[in-house]
């Protein structure tokens, strides 16, 4: 059996990746700068920028990591879920969602990302991620179309509810909107 050494580039990517998810969630892609990441990641800025020769890119791989996470947390719902049906199934991903959600790092990278997708290279990734997430929840679910664009759109309700914080309020609009929508505390 032999092995092969990873270099030193190979082991540092999902580090910087890792660190770029963190920091361009908290500032977006314009408040975040390549040494951010690099400091977060503990490297110089030079190397991010060896690695992922643009701020472009480097948003693109945190927003790839991020979906692969998303994706991960689906197929760990739907391998929990109880009921088997196409609705148990994306009912129990849901779950999986709004627990991964929870800690707000990949939500709030995908509200920047939508904020930046006229970016061409983020709003392909952003288009490539979320062609992702209903490919994989429609397969894994085999539920209808109609299911599916439910699920998602529940998803994006999950994500106003949480990046406006009205989980607590207690007017009737907020009551009608978050009805029904279970988040983990």
């Amino acid at each position: 059996m032999t092995r092969t050494a990873l270099s030193t580039a190979e082991l540092r990517k999902p580090v910087v990746a890792a660190a770029a998810v963190r920091e361009f969630a908290g500032g977006g892609f314009h408040g975040t700068t390549i040494a951010d990441v690099a400091r977060a990641a503990k490297i110089s800025p030079a190397y991010v920028i060896k690695l992922y020769p643009s701020k472009e890119r480097l948003f693109v791989t945190a927003l790839e990591t991020c979906f692969a996470q998303v994706v991960e947390s689906l197929a760990a719902g739907a391998d929990r879920a109880q009921d088997p049906s196409p609705d148990g199934v994306l009912h129990a991903m849901g779950g999986a969602y709004a627990e991964l959600i929870g800690d707000r790092t990949l939500l709030m990278l995908q509200v920047h990302a939508q904020s930046v997708a006229d970016v061409p290279e983020i709003g392909a990734a952003l288009r490539a991620g979320l062609r992702q997430v209903v490919d994989y929840a429609k397969s894994r679910s085999r539920a209808s179309d109609e299911a599916v664009q439910r699920f998602i759109a529940f998803g994006q309700l999950c994500h106003l509810i949480v990046t406006a914080q009205i989980d607590d309020v207690p007017e009737d609009w907020a009551r009608l909107l978050t009805e029904g929508i279970r988040h983990p505390a």
